[in-house]
C-alpha cells in the first residue's frame, strides 16, 4: 500500500532491499523467480529462503528470469472493489497461473473476455505500468 497525491493505493508495491530486484526487473518487462541451487527449484512469491529445501544460503537461493509461459488454473471475474483504483477497473479478472517453471502465482487475466477463459489456456506474461516506476505482471491469452 503507498500514497500517491494524498490518496492511498493498494495496487503499487512498497519495494524494499530483497524485492527491490523483483520490481526492477518487472519494470523492464521481465519476470523473476527465486531458483534454489540446492534442490533445483524455482519457486513464487519471492522468498529469501526455500520452501522446498529451507536452504537460506544467498549462494544457493537467487533471482532467475522467468520464461513468461503460463497455464491458466483458475480464475473469478471481480465486478465490485471499493479500494483505488481498483473500483475503476472493474470488471477485472483475478486468477492463479501455473507458470512454465512449476509455480503458482496470482495475478490478473487481460485482453481477454470472460467467455473465453478456459482452464489449461495457455498465457503469456504482460506488464501494467504500476505508476511511481513500477509495472505489475499480469497474464494474457498466448498468440
Amino acid at each position: 500500500m503507498s500514497a500517491v497525491g494524498g490518496d492511498v493505493r493498494f495496487d503499487v508495491p512498497e519495494p524494499d532491499a530483497f524485492t527491490r530486484p523483483y520490481w526492477e526487473a518487472a519494470a523492464e518487462g521481465r519476470l523473476l523467480l527465486r531458483h534454489c541451487g540446492g534442490c533445483g527449484r524455482d519457486h513464487h512469491y519471492p522468498r529469501e529462503f526455500c520452501p522446498f529445501c529451507w536452504s537460506e544460503s544467498p549462494e544457493e537461493v537467487g533471482w532467475v528470469d522467468a520464461s513468461g509461459r503460463a497455464t491458466l488454473y483458475t480464475w473469478s471475474v471481480v465486478h465490485r472493489n471499493d479500494l483505488p483504483p481498483f473500483g475503476g477497473r472493474t470488471p477485472y479478472t483475478a486468477a492463479v497461473v501455473d507458470l512454465a517453471e512449476g509455480p503458482r502465482m496470482m495475478t490478473e487475466i487481460v485482453e481477454c473476455a470472460e467467455a473465453d477463459l478456459r482452464m489449461g489456456m495457455e498465457l503469456t506474461v504482460a506488464f501494467r505500468e504500476g505508476g511511481e516506476g513500477f509495472a505489475v505482471p499480469v497474464f494474457r491469452p498466448a498468440a
